[in-house]
């Protein structure tokens, strides 16, 4: 045991403690992850029977007793090293490429961390947070999705898939933005835009969220959630659970895999078509990744208001994918069908981006009138970005009934946007 000239506990002496630690928590049944208030305490006792010892000159006395019972109760019912940046509200990603090189995103932009981690350390923070999940990784399911209990995404690539070191990726929930109006004050859109939305999803607008890797999809598909009317029934679908929104009537589910026999597995798809038999008046999908979007469309073409995230360059990359990923249905769907299903499905889609400054913002909000001209949806663009301002451009929504059955005037609207 040692203390360094700085003043800093050695690795030894935390170590050594660290092991005090787990052995009384082992001992007296405590669920570490559970019960953090009383790990906290066996941590205090702990370093408190360590300083005691050190009035002896036995040991060397922690210099920092504080410090080191947060590293220990970090160690012990967090996530080790990480749980610093995990507490962070600052840091919106974490991503461990291998033990020596985990790096941290904040602001949209990514920096290395002084953290070096050994293999067998990774390999305890993955089994320690896939534990609480209910979600397994193996040669057999190299790939995992999962939630943390704080509400953050983790996602892991097995070592073998991955070169030489498993990938693990925590992408941490951040609630900058509840509603609409949050977005405003963080400059994401204009007031008039806004206004514009919540008046689509009132009047049971279809529509899709679209962008690229942490342009913020998920956050601003919570807050077109969050201004759905009360009087609703929502039924939502995705991967692991992310949406974050208050309503009095909601049903939230997620895929899950299949058991170690390879049965049992659900998947979004199977979600999907699960909405339609649970009385919904909304429905949303977390993101649409693959032959899910087939049951998609046929849930928003029979009538039924609905919400979607999808990862897209723009908006007309957008409904390009809506019309690829249906086929993946099946051979017997065809591009015939499908096009004018979009067409005919789809609303509005909102594209969103990440400026040079890490700054999220919609680049254009378009409206899909329901045409096709040579198998390419047609579009009318609504708000488009010029000069760093998303302006409206004079083009109109479609299904102005469904605004007028609102008693909205979005004719108002968008010339007070102006």
């Amino acid at each position: 045991m040692s203390v360094d000239v700085s003043g800093t506990p050695s690795v030894d002496l935390v170590g050594e403690l660290d092991q005090q630690v787990r052995s009384v928590v082992r001992r007296e049944g405590v669920d570490p992850q559970l019960d953090v208030t009383r790990v906290r305490r066996i941590a205090e006792d702990v370093v408190r029977a360590h300083d005691e010892r050190s009035l002896t000159g036995v040991v060397t006395p922690v210099p920092d007793p504080v410090a080191v019972i947060g590293e220990l109760v970090a160690r012990v019912s967090g996530f080790g090293a990480l749980q610093t940046f995990l507490d962070d509200p600052e840091v919106e990603e974490i991503w461990i490429n291998d033990p020596s090189r985990v790096f941290v995103a904040r602001n949209g932009r990514h920096e290395l961390t002084n953290v070096i981690l050994s293999k067998s350390e990774v390999q305890e923070l993955v089994e320690r947070m896939l534990k609480s999940s209910g979600r397994r990784i193996d040669l057999s399911q190299p790939f995992v999705d999962a939630m943390l209990p704080a509400g953050h995404r983790l996602h892991v690539v097995l070592e073998g898939i991955s070169r030489e070191f498993a990938a693990v990726n925590i992408r941490k929930f951040v609630l900058k933005a509840a509603r609409l109006t949050d977005l405003v004050r963080l400059g994401s859109l204009p007031t008039g835009a806004a206004r514009f939305l919540e008046a689509a999803v009132l009047a049971g607008q279809n529509i899709v969220i679209a962008g690229g890797t942490q342009t913020g999809k998920t956050t601003f598909l919570n807050c077109l959630a969050a201004a759905i009317p009360g009087g609703d029934r929502i039924v939502s679908a995705e991967e692991v659970f992310e949406l974050r929104f208050n309503h009095p009537d909601w049903v939230a589910m997620q895929t899950r895999q299949a058991g170690l026999e390879g049965t049992g597995e659900v998947s979004l798809r199977d979600l999907v078509r699960e909405t339609l038999r649970m009385r919904p008046t909304r429905i949303i999908v977390g993101e649409v990744r693959a032959a899910e979007c087939l049951d998609l469309l046929l849930a928003l073409n029979a009538g039924l208001p609905g919400l979607a995230t999808l990862h897209a360059n723009s908006a007309r990359e957008a409904l390009v994918k809506l019309c690829t990923l249906p086929l993946l249905a099946g051979e017997n769907i065809s591009a015939r069908f499908v096009v004018p299903t979009v067409a005919s499905s789809v609303d509005l889609v909102v594209h969103l981006g990440i400026d040079h400054a890490g700054v999220r913002r919609v680049n254009e909000i378009v409206a899909v009138p329901g045409r096709v001209e040579n198998d390419i949806v047609e579009t009318e663009p609504v708000f488009l970005r010029k000069g760093g301002e998303l302006v409206p451009t004079g083009g109109m929504p479609t299904r102005l009934e469904s605004f007028e059955r609102a008693g909205i005037d979005v004719h108002r609207i968008l010339r007070e946007a102006g």
